[in-house]
């Protein structure tokens, strides 16, 4: 199994996008009934590989969406009121979506560690959603995510051999 440098994966990525993105769009209008299951298999094969604190790309150069769920959870955390914390470390994007003021996360410590990961918000939980169910409607999602994270990478790569479309 390929293992790309996170110096390599831009370009990687990049070079595979076109690619990527018609198998990804074929998986939209064909998408396999076992589709779930084959994703959930290739997403705990390559999380056993895959140390996230080796890595921590998408902590560094991206930032999650915070829900009010996110926010009520962590504020509490750090005995704020949800404004407080708001005020403090976040900012509202073009979409109208709550996001970290900056990037690299303001929670992530020297050894790639979160300073709040028992609380973390749910997209940060969740990455690089890879197991989610109805993989197929996330395709943009997707493309994005094989840029930032050598795991997704790998396994869109597996998809791809797993089932051809």
């Amino acid at each position: 199994m390929l293992k790309p440098q996170l110096n390599e994966l831009g370009k990687l990525a990049k070079d595979k996008h076109i690619e990527n993105k018609k198998y990804l769009d074929k998986l939209k209008k064909k998408t396999p009934k076992n589709l779930d299951y084959v994703m959930q298999d290739l997403h705990d094969a390559e999380f056993k590989r895959t140390d996230c604190l080796e890595c921590a790309n998408c902590c560094k150069t991206t930032g999650p969406l915070f829900t009010s769920a996110d926010i009520e959870r962590i504020s509490k955390h750090f005995k704020q009121k949800p404004q407080q914390f708001i005020e403090q470390y976040l900012r509202i994007d073009e979409d109208n979506d709550y996001v970290l003021q900056s990037v690299p996360c303001t929670f992530l410590e020297a050894d790639n560690k979160c300073f709040i990961y028992d609380v973390r918000p749910k997209a940060c939980r969740e990455f690089p959603h890879t197991d989610r169910k109805k993989f197929q409607q996330i395709s943009n999602l997707t493309l994005k995510n094989v840029e930032i994270c050598p795991a997704a990478y790998n396994i869109v790569e597996e998809m791809k051999k797993k089932l051809p479309l």
